[in-house]
């Protein structure tokens, strides 16, 4: 029963799948997540050369890299997965999904906690990098080719490089699943800093010129009033 919600997970978030076998035989995120789940019980049992051998087994034939320690909750979706990186002590909540090129990863090479944490509900987009050992909250969704180096809150939408919130943060869940973790309609935090800086150059740049249109009728008419009076000839 579990494999089988699993497989329905994949049925629910991608209109492009016909059938449940379809999944079983050529969804090669679904094979990674079978791969992790047996070698993740040998890594808990302490049987780490075993794990790893099946994670490599597993990568090696899905192209998607999930430590043997790493914890994942139910109903994980990987989309596409190819470059997906989840690393040790990554975990995973409930119906998180991930799309291609997704790295959880760490930037210490220090022992214990160095990997993310993702709630329930959590959507990271392809290409993006959830790096270090904190919190996304539930419900969040990590833009494409985001860069996340710190926590992010409960149903923020986090975008670029650094990431930045895109949009008020909210508990309340999306009524509806959001590709690629960026939904309609929200913009670039980045892109609206770009449009109210080149907006402020252009009511300087008036001002300049209006300043400078002043200067020049004040130097007008100090010259005319510079200029000797003409004498008349005479008579």
């Amino acid at each position: 029963m579990g494999l089988l919600k699993e497989i329905d997970s994949y049925m629910d978030r991608d209109p492009a799948l016909r059938s449940r076998l379809e999944v079983v035989l050529a969804y090669p995120g679904f094979h990674a997540l079978v791969f992790h789940r047996l070698s993740n019980w040998f890594w808990r049992k302490r049987f780490y050369l075993a794990g790893r051998f099946l994670s490599h087994v597993g990568r090696g034939l899905t192209g998607i890299e999930i430590h043997p320690g790493a914890t994942i909750g139910r109903r994980l979706f990987i989309d596409h997965g190819m470059g997906v990186v989840i690393g040790e002590t990554a975990e995973l909540g409930d119906d998180v999904t991930l799309y291609q090129g997704v790295t959880l990863g760490a930037t210490s090479t220090a022992k214990g906690k160095r990997h993310p944490t993702l709630e329930n509900g959590v959507i990271v987009g392809s290409g993006a990098q959830v790096l270090g050992p904190f919190t996304v909250g539930e419900g969040a969704r990590i833009g494409a080719n985001a860069v996340v180096l710190k926590e992010v809150p409960a149903g923020a939408t986090m975008t670029g490089i650094p990431a930045k919130m895109a949009q008020p943060r909210s508990r309340r869940q999306p009524e509806s699943f959001v590709a690629y973790g960026t939904p309609e309609g929200v913009t670039d935090p980045d892109s609206r800093d770009l449009h109210t800086l080149t907006e402020t150059v252009r009511r300087l740049e008036a001002r300049v010129a209006e300043l400078e249109r002043e200067l020049d009728e004040r130097g007008d008419e100090s010259r005319r009033e510079d200029r000797p009076p003409r004498i008349g000839a005479a008579g």
